[in-house]
């Protein structure tokens, strides 16, 4: 079927006459006549028939209108579609984020993004800290919002810091060495309680120890969930070691109290990980320009 027909004959049949066809689409009359009679032709069926001085649709020209009708409104939507994709304002964006960000800053940052974006399908999922890169690695998510220091980063992975904040190790207030100050060798000797293995603030605590070459700390208690961790040392059990953002209010509310240890100040970071030479679908630089701008930032972290 010719289209191009199609659409000279639905623009007839909205507007009520050639004339005015001829006027919209800037087309001579006389060429549109043409087109229409080749189409007529085309198709084995009148599609327009006298009334007076002008024209009006054949029964079967007004079932072919209707369809035709349907069909351009379609277009209009595809095309919508396409340059709303093209804006970032509708698609779809899988992210993973270690907990750290996945509970203090993310929702934060969704909600406002939500607010711009509404049309914006949104799949987050909270996991430590290797399983975000090996998903962000295996193309299972568009992004990675990671806390903490890896290791190394493969060579396929872009990463952007977006602050800084410090880790500290923290005890109940009845502890014995709540907000004192003590060596890192009477510290390793705590019993402490920790995320499960692939969290980022285990591996700092580690690297830590076979950096000053000590032997591992004992982790006595083990949780998959930041939450669970922290609550078991307000109980009263054992030290943790974690990014400030996470307990800065359990210190300030006096939940929690810091042990001060001699010449360590570690520096927790939080990024953006993507795929290296792969390009985002607008919605996901849409919501990684809107975290640049709006980083989540208080006294204590460097922004």
């Amino acid at each position: 079927m010719n289209l191009h027909a199609l659409r000279l004959f639905h623009v007839i049949a909205s507007t009520g006459s050639v004339t005015r066809a001829s006027e919209t689409l800037s087309i001579s009359q006389p060429a549109i006549t043409a087109q229409i009679k080749k189409f007529e032709k085309e198709l084995s069926f009148a599609l327009f028939k006298p009334q007076g001085r002008g024209i009006a649709l054949t029964d079967a020209g007004e079932e072919l209108a209707l369809l035709a009708k349907r069909l351009f409104a379609v277009e209009q939507q595809i095309e919508q579609f396409a340059q709303d994709y093209v804006n970032g304002t509708n698609g779809s964006i899988r992210l993973a984020a270690t907990y750290l960000p996945a509970h203090f800053l993310i929702p934060t940052w969704i909600a406002k993004f939500k607010q711009q974006y509404e049309q914006v399908e949104m799949v987050i999922t909270t996991t430590n800290s290797s399983d975000a890169l090996k998903q962000l690695l295996n193309v299972e998510v568009d992004m990675a919002i990671y806390g903490g220091i890896a290791e190394a980063y493969p060579d396929t992975i872009q990463t952007e810091e977006l602050f800084q904040d410090e880790l500290w190790f923290v005890v109940a207030p009845h502890h014995r060495y709540a907000n004192q100050q003590i060596s890192l060798s009477e510290m390793m000797k705590e019993s402490f309680v920790m995320r499960e293995e692939g969290s980022s603030t285990r591996e700092r605590l580690l690297s830590l120890c076979r950096t000053y070459n000590m032997p591992a700390p004992t982790i006595s208690l083990q949780f998959n969930g930041l939450h669970e961790a922290i609550q078991a040392v307000i109980a009263g059990y054992g030290a943790n070691f974690v990014s400030s953002l996470v307990v800065r209010e359990y210190v300030e509310r006096g939940e929690l109290c810091r042990i001060y240890v001699e010449g360590i100040h570690l520096k927790n970071s939080i990024a953006i990980c993507t795929r290296k030479n792969e390009p985002l679908s607008a919605s996901a630089a849409n919501l990684i320009q809107m975290i640049r701008q709006n980083p989540y930032t208080f006294e204590g972290i460097k922004a």
